[in-house]
């Protein structure tokens, strides 16, 4: 998965994109100096209210400013009222009718009116989202409130001054009214049904526990914020004095305001807990919530940006496992394996071979195994890629404090400026719940040539409104990296069956997503009959499947984003080289999937079918 930079609901859901320079270039040829000029100057107007409209809705959240290295409101934190939201969607419906009423559709150029398409588009999706918003679980199992606040400070907050480091302080203080509002929002939805699943409540409250506890909070050892404040602040150049009293303002924040802050949630969290256990069908789809069949059929379309149905959905997840488990067989029989298939997980879920030891130094080999992936993708790259990120890489473990809800893998994004890397996180908390043989195809889709080289490539679109460079749809983000795990055979990897046969259960195991989300949601399994079809049908470790189904259940919709992403680039691929033939060029076709940022999925066929339609370009 990955998490991409949230400006405002609005934003994120009105990000668009124009054809690549190919399209204006066919265009332009078929129109006279006259309309092109009065094209440009549109143009050129449109682009500059992109960009006041962008900086408009980024002034909304202070923490996106600093992902984006602004330190404009530097010691804030954002709203996360219900009003604040609010406030977000009424700016998106104010600017979507502003650009409605000032500027001339038919006057613009092709690129700028598929742009124009798209602002409207997103902030419709957007409504939409908005229009579910309390339907959304705070607390779920792969995310909450109370462990993204330390990691955004660790990870985002950088101090170059004693002006930035006050700044920090002044977080540590605002975290006080931020688990205030979460607990109102929290409540807020409790009382109207909406409670997350019982199993959601255990790991929540012990991982929010944990970033309260360790020294200045007791006499642990450090507490991560706490540690990452005293690195800060030691690396500056500022007098002992100064430094001093940096250290005294943040133990007294964070011992004040901070741990009541989070007190407040804890108590919240241990009220919904006991309302949580007493509920019928505690642990069940959305289908539980008042008019929950509505909401899912929402989130479908969100997640995946088509009209699919969810027994739509369902079918072609049956139709995936079933030709997946095909190609299977035919590695199984190749390394000599005679049992069946599902033997064949269970031997390779079992097999001390396929393991790392749970050790410090099993955890640093996966880290390392990870890293010679990505380097060997980076090698190769350029034979299939025109243009590749500019932005470092790293890979890294999980932190403990937030190990219990953390997914098994996922992306961060860079920092435009340069000053934060591409981050590729994996989850290593219990190491006999790691299977090598899959490592290699998860890397290439949280790494390279997966998320990064689509997220942090599109921040490197100069030429694009930052609106288009800095969101995402996620059935196009993870339709790629999942695309990414298939190219990384294409490119000559999985040289060894075993990873092969890893790489499939990588796609397998999305396949089995399509199938247990919409059974879960739309036809009203149990999390054990999720968590048993997951257990038959994938090489995932046991650890792992408890994960992914509980994540689908507190996360509607998600989950079936990659595999519908990935379907529709391999279609619009194969349609492409059947078109083509000859002049057919990998490099030019990937220069046009990622050339626009992130898309829906029938923006992304209309590109293909226009540079298919201008006779393939060049790489």
């Amino acid at each position: 998965m990955r998490r991409f930079l949230m400006v405002t609901t609005a934003v994120l859901a009105t990000l668009s994109a124009a054809p690549a320079a190919w399209a204006q270039g066919v265009a332009g040829a078929q129109a006279g100096p006259a309309t092109q000029a009065a094209a440009q100057g549109e143009d050129a107007r449109l682009a500059a209210w992109f960009e006041t409209a962008f900086d408009q809705s980024l002034a909304l959240s202070p923490e996106s400013m600093t992902s984006l290295g602004i330190k404009t409101d530097y010691d804030k934190l954002d709203d996360y009222t219900d009003a604040g939201s609010a406030q977000g969607q009424a700016l998106a419906e104010r600017q979507l009718a502003e650009m409605k009423a000032g500027f001339d559709y038919d006057a613009l150029s092709p690129q700028s009116q598929v742009s124009w398409r798209l602002f409207e588009h997103g902030v419709v999706q957007s409504r939409l989202g908005e229009q579910w918003r309390d339907w959304g679980y705070l607390f779920a199992a792969n995310r909450n409130p109370t462990t993204g606040l330390p990691v955004f400070l660790i990870n985002e907050h950088a101090v170059d001054s004693v002006e930035d480091a006050r700044a920090y302080v002044a977080r540590i203080r605002e975290a006080e009214r931020v688990m205030g509002e979460v607990t109102t929002v929290l409540k807020a939805r409790a009382d109207k049904g909406v409670i997350s699943p019982a199993f959601v409540f255990a790991p929540s409250i012990a991982n929010t526990r944990q970033v309260i506890a360790g020294a200045p909070f007791d006499d642990g050892e450090d507490n991560p914020v706490w540690a990452d404040f005293n690195e800060k602040v030691e690396a500056l150049d500022a007098d002992a004095a100064a430094k001093a009293a940096l250290l005294d303002e943040a133990r007294a924040a964070l011992t004040g305001p901070f741990r009541r802050g989070y007190d407040t949630v804890l108590a919240a969290l241990g009220e919904l807990q006991t309302r949580a256990e007493a509920m019928p069908d505690r642990n069940a789809g959305v289908w539980r919530l008042p008019n929950g069949k509505a909401y899912y059929n929402a989130r479908l379309q969100l997640s995946t940006t088509t009209e699919l149905t969810a027994d739509q959905i369902h079918d072609i997840g049956l139709s995936e496992v079933a030709r997946i488990q095909a190609e299977m067989e035919a590695i199984k029989a190749q390394v000599g394996f005679t049992g069946s298939l599902q033997d064949f997980f269970v031997f390779l879920k079992t097999d001390p071979r396929f393991q790392y030891p749970n050790t410090p130094e099993g955890k640093e080999q996966y880290l390392t195994d990870a890293r010679a992936f990505i380097t060997q993708v980076m090698a190769a790259a350029p034979q299939w890629f025109s243009t590749l990120p500019e932005a470092e890489l790293e890979v890294r473990a999980v932190e403990p404090f937030r190990e219990a809800t953390a997914s098994i893998a996922f992306y961060n994004a860079p920092a435009p400026d340069g000053s934060r890397p591409g981050i590729y996180y994996v989850n290593l908390s219990d190491m006999t719940q790691v299977l090598k043989p899959q490592i290699e195809g998860i890397s290439y889709h949280e790494g390279a040539p997966g998320h990064h080289f689509q997220i942090a490539y599109a921040q490197e679109l100069g030429e694009m409104p930052r609106f288009r460079r800095f969101g995402g749809y996620g059935a196009y983000a993870e339709g790629w990296g999942l695309y990414a795990e298939g190219l990384g055979k294409e490119m000559g990897f999985y040289q060894d069956p075993y990873s092969d046969f890893g790489r499939l259960s990588t796609e397998l195991w999305r396949a089995v997503r399509l199938v247990t989300d919409t059974g879960l949601h739309a036809k009203r399994w149990s999390r054990e009959q999720a968590i048993d079809y997951f257990r038959q049908n994938s090489l995932l470790s046991e650890r792992d499947i408890v994960k992914e189904v509980e994540r689908y259940i507190t996360n509607p919709g998600q989950a079936t984003s990659y595999k519908i992403g990935e379907l529709k680039i391999e279609e619009l691929r194969d349609k492409a080289r059947a078109a083509l033939g000859d002049r057919f060029d990998i490099k030019a076709f990937h220069a046009v999937v990622l050339g626009s940022g992130s898309v829906p999925l029938d923006v992304l066929e209309e590109q293909v079918d226009a540079w298919i339609a201008a006779g393939g370009g060049q790489s």
